[in-house]
């Protein structure tokens, strides 16, 4: 069955991402987004995460499936254009373009009557999943949760997840004349950080070996003093458990201290016939939905252009989600209803 709407998927992302809601500023985004659906006759409920965040879900009170993504995007903010086939701007693929497909399906269904769908828009999943824990604590008893993310318009059979640590040299300060009275904290880092390039971090089959990217660096108080202290921050993308790579470092507190500073578990997803598969490599606000239903991962666009200056999405492929994402329902509905 060809999917039928009203709305222009290409105009309202462009209207949403031309909002700038790069996290933790989502208030307005999220306040046009709920009068835009009530004018339409959606019911709206808004809840509030912190400040004016708020989380948006529309639907029913009790769903079935629920079609999700978030409305925040990482900095720098930058508007909409179109070139050629190609929508441009911040949200683009991540996640505003995701958004507007997902309402999208969501008036096809509503055109079919099909009253078991709802939607569900947080806040801060660029930044500590701070909408999703609160979605988490309010669920709607639906079976299953349609996450939106840019995974090239497959389904997505795993994703990685995330330990994020941070690793802390302690050094003595002294005048740079004279090193010898010192001990340099920096240095102290650096022989760290090098030493991490030869350790052996996990594997497994389906997702591969754990990455990781040296993300942040602070260190020294003056140019002319020997750095007492210097930290990194280091992002890995995990494969298993965060106590595998944290196993793995423990060679490195010879010269470190190392704090635990995130942890979001890899997630084997749901898949259904007739869709191709992925695995991706980044994490999202599923592992902090666990309470929303079994859950799937599929959205337009690629993430190698998520969070850079080129960010976008194909216009046919964004067109082509809005059949995708009620396929995808309807599949799902088809297997309760069996």
């Amino acid at each position: 069955m060809a999917s039928v709407t009203n709305v222009d998927v290409v105009d309202l992302a462009r209207s949403l991402i031309d909002i700038d809601s790069t996290t933790p500023h989502e208030g307005p985004v999220a306040q046009w987004l709920a009068k835009w659906l009530r004018d339409r006759g959606h019911s709206v409920d808004l809840q509030q995460v912190e400040n004016d965040r708020v989380n948006l879900y529309t639907g029913p009170e009790r769903p079935v499936i629920v079609l999700s993504t978030h409305l925040d995007c990482v900095p720098p903010f930058f508007p909409s254009r179109v070139e050629g086939d190609l929508l441009y701007g911040r949200g683009a693929c991540d996640a505003k373009g995701i958004a507007a497909a997902q309402i999208a399906a969501l008036e096809c269904l509503r055109a079919e009557s099909e009253a078991r769908v709802g939607a569900l828009f947080v806040v801060g999943e660029e930044r500590g999943s701070h909408g999703a824990h609160a979605a988490n604590r309010t669920p709607r008893g639906s079976r299953y949760l349609i996450n939106g993310e840019p995974t090239g318009s497959c389904l997505a059979a795993a994703t990685r997840g995330v330990y994020r640590a941070r690793l802390r040299a302690q050094g003595r300060a002294a005048h740079s004349s004279h090193p010898e009275e010192g001990i340099s904290a920096i240095e102290k880092l650096v022989d760290a950080l090098v030493a991490l390039r030869a350790i052996a971090l996990p594997s497994a089959p389906e997702l591969g070996t754990t990455t990781y990217t040296v993300a942040l660096l602070d260190g020294g108080v003056a140019p002319n003093v020997i750095p007492p202290h210097a930290s990194a921050e280091i992002n890995f993308r995990t494969v298993g458990h965060a106590s595998e790579v944290r196993t793995a470092l423990t060679p490195l507190e010879r010269l470190v201290e190392i704090d635990d500073v995130v942890e979001v578990p890899p997630v084997r997803l749901t898949t259904v016939p007739g869709f191709e598969t992925t695995v991706c490599a980044f994490t999202t606000d599923i592992p902090f939905l666990n309470t929303w239903g079994k859950p799937l991962l599929f959205g337009p666009g690629s993430v190698l252009v998520a969070h850079t200056a080129e960010e976008h999405v194909r216009i046919d492929e964004l067109r082509a989600a809005v059949e995708h994402y009620t396929k995808l329902t309807r599949i799902l509905l088809q297997t309760i209803d069996a």
